[in-house]
């Protein structure tokens, strides 16, 4: 099918919304589910699929030949190949489909899944950018779809138990959070390669699809595409949607009011346009949070307990990732492998005030160390089990989008170098901002619209 026929083919998509009132599934009835995107984390969650009861791959689609080939062992047998999501769409007994894809395709794809009567799990962040974010929400919306976030950490234990934590009062008054992704990768970080013919088997006008055309290029493909305004946001939207949403989780929060941020791409000598030093500043109501990104240090934060494995360490020193809540009653750090909690002492006592002569120090909450894991397979097991019940899922469409509105507005500070304020009921920038507001949305390349 050719793409100028794309607007035409969705509208009849539209009627095919008729499918969300397909057939009622038995408990034990397989779900179909169809892969698009066939990268490393798209041949993960096909794997995952696999292991889940009631599921199977029975479709691939990228388009790459090379990445359909590689994710043939993940699918299992019988998996058919697509280089167009437009045709996976139309597989009748197709039930939902995986969006593992740049970011710049999720919103395209996830919508008009939703309007073939597909539900659609959708890799992290929900969109490339607010409005497309936005459109994703409404389409699962009037359709009736289940649409999940790949937010793993909402299926995740010892997430409940922060949240518990912190809501209980425990830790006191939370007035400070900060949150935090680092990596050292300089000085050469994805490297600068010149233009070159795109690989065999590669189809790179469909690659770049609504995104501006451009020549191919190794460092906008695969694994470094982040770090290109056209396709993502960089580490602020990657690794910090992850955390967004588990601080929105645990402080029981959906918006911030405002958003300041500076950085610079100050070490890297690469060809990636993305900061690699970026600190944003969001007020939320009642207490701040700070968000860092480094990709000139992997140190990170925070103490350090003996046997913890903390996610993306490469060494015993560093602490790469996580959140810190800090209460007047101790700090409590998680990260995607458990959490920890440091206890605050009571204050020394006033002048005049004289302590006890070998008195012990007071402590205003316990020191806690708790192993988790990473919960991907949960949140993909919950979500075939949503397909098939048609309740809620953990990480919808609505949560994501929330949560991915965060790295996007920071970003957009970034870019402008202006301190916004953001207004979550219009979704919008209070005051006169064209320059940011420009940035809510984007024009996409003909003939790809955002359907």
């Amino acid at each position: 099918m050719r793409r100028r026929q794309f607007v035409a083919k969705t509208s009849a998509a539209v009627v095919g919304t008729a499918l969300s009132a397909r057939r009622v599934r038995g408990a034990n009835e397989r779900v179909n589910v169809a892969l698009v995107g066939c990268g490393t984390r798209g041949r993960l969650l096909a794997n995952l699929v696999r292991q889940t009861p009631d599921a199977a791959v029975t479709a691939l689609c990228d388009v790459y030949d090379a990445q359909v080939a590689q994710a043939r062992e993940s699918a299992g047998e019988g998996a058919r190949a697509f280089k167009d999501f437009r045709q996976v769409l139309d597989q009748k007994d197709v039930d939902a489909v995986v969006v593992a894809t740049p970011d710049h395709w999720h919103g395209i794809i996830a919508v008009s899944a939703c309007q073939a009567g597909k539900d659609a799990y959708v890799e992290k962040p929900l969109a490339h950018n607010i409005r497309e974010s936005r459109a994703i929400v409404e389409a699962a919306r009037r359709s009736k779809r289940i649409v999940q976030h790949g937010t793993q950490h909402r299926a995740a234990p010892h997430y409940r138990e922060v949240q518990e934590i912190v809501g209980s009062g425990k830790l006191g008054e939370i007035r400070y959070v900060r949150i935090w992704n680092f990596q050292n990768i300089y000085p050469h970080g994805i490297g600068r390669e010149p233009d070159a013919d795109p690989p065999a088997g590669l189809d790179w006008d469909f690659y770049l699809g609504p995104a501006p055309l451009v020549p191919f290029n190794r460092a906008r493909f695969l694994g470094t595409y982040r770090w290109f305004w056209d396709y993502a946001g960089g580490w602020v939207t990657d690794f910090g949607t992850h955390r967004f949403d588990s601080f929105h989780q645990v402080m029981g929060v959906d918006a911030p009011r405002t958003v300041v941020a500076t950085g610079g791409r100050f070490g890297l000598k690469d060809s990636g346009e993305t900061p690699d030093l970026v600190q944003a500043t969001y007020e939320y109501p009642g207490f701040i949070m700070s968000y860092e990104v480094c990709a000139l240090n992997a140190h990170g934060a925070g103490g350090r307990t003996p046997d913890m494995a903390y996610y993306g360490m490469r060494g015993e020193f560093d602490r790469p990732h996580g959140e810190a809540f800090y209460g007047t009653n101790g700090t409590l750090i998680s990260d995607r492998i458990g959490y920890e909690i440091y206890p605050e002492m009571d204050p020394p006592p006033r002048r005049g005030e004289g302590e006890a002569p070998g008195a012990k120090p007071v402590y205003r909450s316990e020191r806690k160390v708790v192993k988790g894991r990473d919960t991907t397979d949960l949140l993909v097991k919950d979500f075939v089990e949503c397909v098939k019940s048609r309740r809620a899922p953990m990480a919808s469409a609505e949560i994501g989008h929330r949560s991915t509105i965060v790295p996007h507005i920071g970003n957009i500070a970034y870019r402008t170098g202006r301190k916004l304020r953001w207004n979550a009921e219009k979704e919008a920038f209070d005051g006169n901002e064209p320059e940011a507001t420009a940035l809510l949305g984007r024009q996409h390349r003909k003939p790809w619209t955002l359907v």
